[in-house]
């Protein structure tokens, strides 16, 4: 009798990219759990399980069952003093697609004010998930909005308020982790060109930087966890000429820095392709 393979989707947790124990954890995100939430040490691991099985129920993406969110990214990139620098002296972040908040926590507890931090995600319940697993909810001003990017503004589904609208001319960096490569290229384009109404006009030095599944050469694949069933994957080039269609679409000019590396992990995650490589990248204002 045949079997049916099991894709990222299921809920299943027996699948090889759902990990039931926390077989390690960065340096930087035990002392975040420790010093910043609080938690004593011996409860970590129990406290991170408990959080994602209940991220897990809401929507198995890989990365949540084996524990990626604790990764944190942003603090790896040659630019992050600058930008803790820059929100200290009064700029605003974005973290788009934030998930739990574990980036906005992190530059919170470097001395970022959090009151300049965003985070939008399309699960409401993973901005709660990130009260619950910071324990932060009675201090951190930061702004979490549960929203669409592909929704028209005045779409009838948008949540009550502004949603994303509150963001229009307000943002001066935008940090999109693992983000775009979830969408086929119409989709990003378009999310890139919403992401341009987002930055402070006034902003000469508006940014947006990131890391996303990318190849040596472009393609679009199949997927199962994204809108429509198709996703696009950049490679150095693709990536720099969207960035230029964006630019004459929305009448601005941007400069894209690009290089393409291998997996730290040497390529073993299990729903990752063999050939593919992390792309990460700048974009700043021409």
């Amino acid at each position: 009798m045949a079997t049916t393979e099991k894709k990222p989707g299921t809920r299943d947790k027996d699948v090889p990219w759902y990990t039931e124990n926390v077989e390690a954890i960065s340096d930087e995100a035990r002392e975040l759990l420790e010093n910043y939430s609080k938690i004593p040490a011996e409860k970590v691991n129990a406290h991170i399980l408990k959080v994602r099985d209940l991220a897990w129920d809401i929507w198995p993406y890989p990365c949540i069952g084996r524990l990626r969110f604790l990764d944190l990214s942003l603090p790896q990139t040659s630019l992050y003093p600058s930008i803790l620098q820059r929100l200290k002296n009064g700029q605003t972040l974005l973290d788009l697609g934030c998930c739990f908040g574990q980036e906005i926590r992190k530059l919170v507890s470097d001395g970022a004010p959090s009151a300049n931090l965003y985070g939008t995600d399309l699960q409401a319940d993973f901005l709660r998930l990130g009260y619950e697993l910071f324990l932060d909810r009675g201090s951190l001003e930061s702004r979490f909005i549960a929203a669409d990017i592909l929704k028209d503004d005045d779409d009838e589904e948008e949540e009550e308020g502004e949603g994303l609208r509150e963001l229009e001319g307000k943002i001066d960096i935008v940090y999109a982790g693992s983000f775009f490569h979830l969408f086929d290229l119409p989709h990003q384009l378009r999310i890139a060109k919403r992401i341009v109404g987002f930055f402070n006009p006034r902003s000469r030095d508006a940014m947006i930087l990131g890391r996303q599944i990318g190849y040596d050469a472009a393609v679009e694949k199949e997927s199962s966890t994204s809108p429509n069933g198709r996703v696009f994957r950049h490679d150095v080039a693709s990536l720099k000429k969207m960035w230029e269609t964006v630019g004459e679409e929305t009448g601005t000019s941007w400069e894209v820095e690009a290089t393409l590396e291998e997996f730290p992990q040497g390529g073993t995650e299990p729903w990752v392709p063999k050939d593919a490589k992390i792309l990460k990248y700048v974009v700043r204002r021409g």
